[in-house]
């Protein structure tokens, strides 16, 4: 179990690592990260070196285990800042489709970065010398399984809504595009549904960690060979991204065997 938990925060450590220095190349946010804002707000990118700065040590501190607990709460509610003033405040004012599902992509990964963040911190001793904002964020982290997945239940829908789409992403060699689309879809309903309830919480976990695993080895890293720059590097972000939600279904599995909030 130990093992597993440690697994699951190393894996969300690397995606942060992973798409901080694609923010540094680029000089700019991920789109996963903050909406683009940059016709509307001049100079943006420069924050970028902040928000990048955070989640390399916050990356760095969990994998090193130093002062890991902290530094990952700062980062919780960093995405969750970023994800209701950056991504919904942009979906609302400036999108001209709000009320497609598909366009709030980018934002129910950065809420679900925020579960993640919170799990992890969540899995980490308690320190005994906390600040005010620390313990501010730190009541946040019974939600990180809920932020999470809601991500999961709507990214399920989002199989049956653009079917075509998604099944355009499965490899050519597999048979059937439409049946794995519809099939995905309903895997990441129900286990979404389950980790909410609470409901066989364990494997409902296990078995979504395992099948994002699967799509980063046999979808995102092949797509990532192929085309590496392809969309301003999109694709190796999807890689990242599929290991950080991976990582943070391992730590959900566990939290009630760990005594973990949530």
């Amino acid at each position: 179990m130990k093992t597993l938990i440690k697994m699951g925060r190393i894996f969300f450590a690397t995606m942060l690592i992973g798409l901080a220095c694609q923010q540094i190349y680029y000089a700019d946010f991920r789109p996963v990260i903050l909406a683009d804002w940059s016709s509307h707000i001049q100079g943006l990118n420069y924050m970028s070196y902040l928000v990048t700065a955070i989640m390399l040590v916050t990356g760095g501190a969990i994998i090193l285990d130093k002062k890991a607990r902290e530094w990952a709460l700062i980062s919780g509610g960093m995405f969750l800042l970023l994800f209701l003033i950056g991504h919904v405040t942009y979906e609302l004012i400036v999108d001209l489709y709000p009320k497609h599902l598909g366009v709030w992509a980018n934002a129910l990964k950065e809420i679900a970065f925020t579960g993640g963040a919170f799990a992890v911190a969540g899995s980490l001793p308690v320190s005994i010398d906390s600040s005010g904002l620390i313990r501010f964020l730190e009541k946040f982290i019974p939600f990180n399984r809920i932020f999470f997945a809601l991500t999961m239940i709507l990214f399920g829908l989002d199989h049956f809504f653009y079917p075509d789409f998604v099944a355009s992403l499965v490899p050519n060699w597999a048979p059937g595009h439409l049946f794995w689309c519809y099939l995905a879809g309903v895997a990441l309903i129900l286990s979404g549904i389950a980790i909410i309830l609470g409901i066989r919480l364990k494997t409902a976990a296990l078995l979504l960690g395992l099948m994002i695993f699967l799509w980063l080895i046999l979808l995102h890293i092949p797509r990532a060979i192929v085309a590496p720059a392809t969309d301003n590097g999109n694709e190796l972000t999807s890689v990242f991204e599929a290991l950080g939600f991976s990582g943070i279904a391992l730590l959900i599995a566990y939290q009630r065997q760990a005594g973990i909030a949530g």
